[in-house]
């Protein structure tokens, strides 16, 4: 079998990029806000030279893509390698095997990913049809947050102070703020379409601190993929998507011109403190082409709009209710293929908790003598200053990482219930190390200190089965016999309910280093993240390969 090389060149570059009336620069790829999107078939080698052209430590995740055995080419900086410093250049090269579907990549350093993202688009392989009825068009949505302010001022400010980061002023689709803000109604995204039409919208969420609902006026949509991996179809109003996470959906036009316009709407989601996220909506445009004009192009500026109803901003049940619909295809072609059997079991609290203020300071945490922080099992990680997988594979572990991340809370308590006293979190750079070929089930458990709030966890190298959900404490002895363990959804992203839980499973079958973290980028910079060692088999297909020789060093 001959690999098909798909090679590209990222040029990552200051541009300047004006959007509600304010004009700044801003760190993008090629000079295009989003940046290009990556086009590959499944079985397809990808070479992704990146350049760094811009005064920021850069380095670039290909958020979903399973990286077999080439956990160098990953991306988090720190985590599988230094970052591309100034002036400087790395070649990611990667196979995409078993995979087709919508992904996508963004910068894995700081809060740089606010500008620096794209799609990835993997086709099926020659011949093979998709699983349902094929669209007339395909066309990418990416929701995106932008700030007036550099972010990375933003986030800095706030590791200084240990408050909250300043809130964005807009969302975007297709980096495009939309009317429903001030002065944006030229920065709008458009979807034209003709009657009797299918269109698959390929939906990626790459808001910084933000999940979104969104929807289409008079129309419905039919999920039939979640990151990347085909679903039993299902058909809705409105969908939730976290921030990592892609739902391809089916939009069918209208038999006939329907003299309207219809807003597309995507708003927040979100249990947190009013104020703690931007609290805004926003719209692009679905107009049909009209076919009693003689122009080719012709849309009728003067029909009505119409607009779609989302939840509540805190809908909860709408959220758990939307979740648990999805189901893996689980047929012959594509198998669920969940871990029956578990070899190591895990509870991982995820939530918000505190630092104290350094001697004699004041901070803004939620008391004047506290910095707000955030932990996995109580573990709030420090990323190391060299690259964890850089250390692992060179034997020179000691300092860089300790392999005893504790596999349950040391300290139990009622994680959904009023809060301990003691809001403190430790610090440290902790691994799970797990053999070769383990199968693993997690249960992530949020809690409510600080609030009750939902949060998209990511992990990388793998796609995991969702196997339980609830609410309130996770019961080990009763809620196992709830798992669906026959055609579970399987995904690289998963909202851990507010005040509730999730169950996941998959098979350590990647050797390497995998982080794991809140796809909420102020919880990541307050420390909601962990690693993952996996150990190399014994046979040569299940051991990492080397590095290459461009790797760059811290």
């Amino acid at each position: 079998m001959r690999l098909i090389l798909r090679r590209a060149a990222m040029q990552v570059q200051m541009t300047n990029v004006t959007r509600l009336c304010s004009s700044k620069s801003i760190v993008t790829v090629n000079g295009q806000f989003p940046g290009p999107t990556v086009f590959a078939r499944e079985g397809d080698l990808v070479v992704v030279r990146v350049v760094n052209h811009v005064p920021y430590n850069m380095s670039i995740h290909w958020h979903g893509i399973r990286q077999l055995r080439s956990g160098w080419a990953d991306g988090p900086a720190y985590i599988t390698q230094c970052p591309i410093q100034s002036g400087q250049s790395y070649v990611y090269k990667f196979a995409i095997t078993g995979q087709r579907g919508t992904l996508w990549w963004h910068a894995h350093i700081s809060w740089l990913r606010a500008t620096v993202y794209g799609p990835i688009v993997i086709l099926p392989k020659p011949g093979v049809p998709y699983p349902f009825p094929a669209p007339d068009k395909e066309v990418p949505i990416m929701f995106g947050e932008w700030w007036t302010a550099d972010t990375e001022a933003v986030i800095s400010q706030a590791l200084q102070t240990g408050g909250g980061p300043n809130v964005s002023d807009a969302f975007t689709i297709n980096g495009l703020p939309g009317p429903l803000y001030n002065c944006s109604a030229k920065d709008t995204f458009k979807l034209k379409v003709q009657p009797g039409k299918t269109y698959m919208l390929r939906i990626i969420n790459a808001a910084l601190n933000d999940e979104l609902f969104f929807s289409i006026a008079g129309h419905r949509l039919t999920v039939v993929d979640v990151d990347a991996v085909y679903i039993k179809p299902i058909t809705v109003e409105t969908i939730l998507i976290t921030p990592g996470q892609t739902t391809n959906v089916l939009l069918t036009t209208k038999p006939s011109y329907p003299g309207a316009t219809y807003y597309m709407l995507a708003a927040p989601y979100s249990t947190a403190r009013p104020g703690t996220f931007d609290n805004t909506t926003v719209a692009g445009i679905l107009e049909y082409k009209d076919p009693a004009s003689p122009s080719p192009a012709a849309f009728n500026k003067n029909l009505p709009v119409l607009r779609p109803t989302l939840p509540q901003i805190n809908d909860t049940s709408f959220v758990a209710n939307y979740t648990g619909r999805l189901r893996s295809l689980a047929t012959a072609e594509y198998p669920a293929d969940v871990p029956r059997e578990v070899d190591r079991r895990f509870l991982f609290t995820v939530g918000l908790g505190t630092h104290p203020c350094a001697v004699n300071g004041t901070c803004q945490g939620p008391t004047n003598d506290t910095r707000f922080a955030a932990s996995v099992n109580n573990v709030s990680f420090v990323l190391p200053t060299t690259a964890l997988l850089q250390a692992h594979f060179t034997g020179r572990s000691n300092g860089v990482y300790s392999p005893n991340f504790p596999a349950a809370p040391l300290v139990p308590f009622n994680y959904t219930g009023t809060p301990p006293n003691n809001t403190n979190v430790a610090n440290g750079t902790k691994l799970v190390v797990l053999p070769y070929g383990a199968s693993v089930e997690l249960v992530m458990q949020g809690t409510s200190i600080l609030g009750a709030e939902s949060h998209p966890l990511h992990l990388h190298g793998f796609n995991f089965f969702v196997v339980g959900q609830g609410f309130g404490n996770f019961d080990p002895v009763k809620d196992p016999a709830n798992y669906n363990l026959v055609d579970p959804v399987e995904r690289n992203t998963v909202g851990v309910p507010a005040a509730g839980w999730v169950a996941i499973r998959f098979r350590a079958d990647n050797p390497g280093v995998w982080f794991m973290h809140c796809h909420l980028e102020v919880h990541v910079s307050w420390g909601l993240k962990m690693a993952w060692l996996v150990l190399d088999g014994d046979r040569p297909n299940e051991k990492l390969l080397p590095p290459p020789s461009d790797l760059p060093k811290c």
